[in-house]
């Protein structure tokens, strides 16, 4: 008896000293900030027409919890799945799709697409994927170099481009509304209080362009019976913003599900400032590693 009243003392004080061995990596919350299921999300998930994953670039949760959803998705949808992402440009889906046909080789996308610095660890994963389930990958977003363009001359300086540029963009002229909190703080930071300052309008313009097109191009590729998950930095659709404004403006009875990724020091509740962010939040441990 004495030695048993010993094991469970040793044990019971090494059970206090010991440190906490649950370590959750990540929890999900609506926009409410109440706790919901991954399982619960995922039904949500399923009736829509258009998901927007928004990411951390760098952050592997973010980019394990997509492959993860697109699985679902694809086991839901089959073929009626598709996939689309910030991380690749318009002028780039001739050589995506010539990769995904098998046309090409890898070697030869890496080589002359404009992929991003994390692609090998955080897309590529998504591509191969689409690849080996025959389902399209759209290269949603705007040709860097005509972002740049805009942020450096303005929206009326695409007016002059080709018309085979022009067909890489959402459809001229754009509508943008520099009063949405999401460009509005974009001119704070640039300085400008509210008055015509060029400078900080060109670099929300540059943003808005994008947001449009990314848009467009997930609006030009949807069909009747399809669900399209889309790939962005959250940034592009927080606040039902961005992305998700223009789809609404184009199409407003699209069925738009919106997803955020933020970091929190604790994972036990939604920070009150993440609130609102998207249909579902997802928080994640401030130290996680990252991919880059």
């Amino acid at each position: 008896m004495i030695s048993i009243y010993l094991a469970f003392s040793f044990l019971f004080q090494n059970a206090m000293t010991m440190p906490d061995t649950h370590l959750p990596a990540y929890q999900i919350f609506n926009k409410q900030g109440e706790s919901v299921s991954y399982d619960s999300m995922l039904l949500v998930l399923n009736d829509a027409d258009v998901v927007l994953f928004g990411e951390l670039h760098n952050n592997p949760i973010c980019h394990w919890l997509q492959v993860k959803f697109t699985k679902h998705l694809f086991a839901e949808h089959g073929q009626d799945l598709l996939l689309a992402a910030e991380m690749f440009e318009a002028d780039d889906q001739l050589i995506i799709n010539e990769f995904l046909s098998g046309k090409i080789k890898e070697q030869h996308l890496e080589a002359e697409a404009k992929i991003w610095n994390n692609y090998a660890t955080d897309y590529k994963p998504l591509l191969l994927f689409a690849k080996q389930h025959n389902i399209p990958f759209i290269a949603s977003n705007i040709p860097r170099r005509y972002a740049s363009l805009v942020s450096r001359e303005g929206l009326e300086v695409l007016q002059e481009l080709d018309k085979a540029a022009q067909k890489l963009i959402a459809p001229l002229p754009i509508k943008v509304d520099l009063t949405l909190p999401g460009y509005k703080n974009m001119l704070n930071m640039m300085g400008s209080h509210g008055g015509d300052n060029s400078r900080a309008n060109n670099f929300a313009y540059a943003q808005a362009i994008k947001d449009a097109t990314m848009a467009h191009n997930i609006l030009d590729n949807l069909g009747k019976n399809s669900h399209l998950l889309h790939f962005n930095g959250a940034y592009h659709s927080n606040n039902f913003e961005g992305i998700f404004w223009y789809l609404k403006q184009e199409k407003s009875k699209t069925n738009v599900i919106t997803i955020s990724s933020v970091e929190q020091e604790s994972l036990d509740k939604l920070e009150e400032k993440h609130f609102g962010l998207a249909d579902f939040v997802i928080t994640i441990s401030a130290d996680m590693t990252k991919t880059y």
